[in-house]
């Protein structure tokens, strides 16, 4: 999700706790260091965010551009360069809409995107398995549930859980129907509106 909506809403940063922002800093960069870290040789050149969008497009489905920036949490432009990029290594192609508005292009992750993205998400989730393996099972739940507020307070929604296996269908989650907005903005103005 982009953090456009959260910014709409500046005086909820007023109401946070100090310790709990230092709390989520932290661990935010703990996450980013494991994020890098897992790209995996199938993905050799590809950046953090080039890992992102086809994670987003092997979860959501054909996605046009703007939907996908909006998912990525990016400018246009920027989704833009790097789909170039990856549609250059054969990781993802687009393709105009069969029916209806031809004018739309969508874009879809490749075997070898999906390969990529499944890859990097289990060596992901793994080695968060190690991480949260030493800890205590009552300290695991403590670290789950905060873990699900903040990223339902941010918008997010957990479609990758979908990629490399992992069980079960987010409540309330539907499909992204391409031509839509993104999933995430519309998440994210939900929960705005709820705080209100």
């Amino acid at each position: 999700m982009g953090l456009d909506g959260l910014n709409d809403h500046p005086e909820q940063g007023r109401l946070a706790d100090p310790d709990a922002v230092e709390a989520a800093l932290a661990a935010c960069q703990r996450i980013a260091t494991v994020a890098m870290g897992t790209l995996g040789s199938a993905g050799a050149g590809t950046t953090v965010a080039d890992c992102r969008a086809l994670v987003e497009l092997a979860a959501g489905g054909p996605q046009r551009l703007v939907d996908l920036a909006a998912a990525m949490g990016v400018a246009a432009p920027t989704a833009a360069r790097t789909c170039d990029r990856l549609e250059r290594k054969g990781l993802l192609v687009r393709k105009r809409r069969p029916c209806g508005d031809r004018r739309t292009v969508l874009i879809s992750v490749t075997d070898a995107g999906r390969r990529v993205a499944d890859e990097a998400i289990g060596r992901r989730r793994s080695l968060i398995a190690c991480i949260l393996g030493g800890l205590p099972a009552p300290r695991q739940q403590a670290v789950t549930e905060a873990l699900r507020a903040f990223a339902d307070a941010a918008g997010e929604i957990p479609g990758w859980q979908r990629l490399a296996g992992a069980p079960g269908k987010i409540p309330g989650q539907r499909p992204h129907v391409p031509g839509e907005p993104g999933a995430r903005a519309g998440r994210a103005r939900a929960v705005a509106e709820e705080r209100r």
